[in-house]
């Protein structure tokens, strides 16, 4: 069983960060420490990557994304679930929030992980196709670049499809990792042009970490959060599964 989505203009993604700037600015002190912790988490596996190479990297990226990356999603859906109620949200609240539903979040990590795993396995089998000569030439490179951009163009659609709705689903509702997963694939491509557009802002704010060293992250993170969840509450009919019930202390 999955949810409806609905029909979705490629324009619609503007509408999600103006909603989620506003949010971003009704609790900047709630959202911008949980994109502070982003920075943090950041800084620490590129300092992993650096000290042990490609297994600190591995290590961070999957201990971080299990562990850390969930349930500060689910922390800036909490933020923003408790605007649009009217209530005023805190980092107390919004931790307390996601707890309740940090277990499915888990699962759900734990499957777009195993993702990363076949991904690093398909990334390490690519060596195949690398040149056979002591200094190959950006030409004799080519045919090796093309593989792999493509092979992990295809990998992150994966993950996208998966990861688009699923978490805030599984904030917003009693239902199953799987069941989330499946109805945020069924979203994505029924909304081809629309999610692109969308995956592509999300491209270009991760970019834009990069170049700024992770800083710009501190906001980027928390303003793509919440414009998520607007994303979520724009596209998913998730009316038949019960609330999840958090009172409103």
């Amino acid at each position: 069983m999955l949810a409806p989505c609905r029909a979705l203009q490629t324009s619609d993604s503007i509408d999600w960060l103006k909603a989620g700037w506003r949010d971003l600015r009704r609790a900047p002190r709630q959202s911008l420490s949980y994109g502070l912790m982003t920075v943090a988490l950041s800084y620490l596996i590129s300092l992993a990557a650096w000290v042990w190479g490609n297994l600190g990297l591995y290590l961070g990226l999957v201990s971080g994304f299990v562990f850390v990356g969930p349930w500060l999603a689910m922390t800036l859906y909490a933020i923003s679930l408790r605007l649009e109620r009217g209530e005023t949200p805190s980092l107390k609240r919004s931790l307390a929030d996601a707890g309740h539903s940090i277990g499915s979040a888990l699962v759900f990590a734990v499957i777009l992980v195993v993702v990363l795993l076949v991904w690093a396995r398909a990334a390490n089998t690519l060596y195949i196709f690398f040149p056979a000569m002591a200094d190959p030439s950006w030409r004799d490179l080519t045919w090796f670049l093309g593989i792999g951009s493509a092979v992990g163009a295809l990998f992150c659609l994966v993950i996208f499809a998966a990861s688009a709705f699923s978490l805030p689903m599984l904030m917003d509702r009693r239902v199953d990792a799987v069941t989330a997963v499946i109805t945020s694939i069924h979203a994505v491509l029924r909304n081809k042009q629309a999610m692109a557009v969308w995956a592509a802002i999300i491209v270009g704010s991760v970019l834009l970490g990069v170049l700024t060293a992770w800083l710009a992250f501190a906001v980027v993170m928390p303003l793509i959060g919440h414009a998520t969840w607007h994303a979520y509450r724009a596209t998913i009919d998730a009316s038949q599964w019960p609330l999840i019930d958090r009172g409103s202390k």
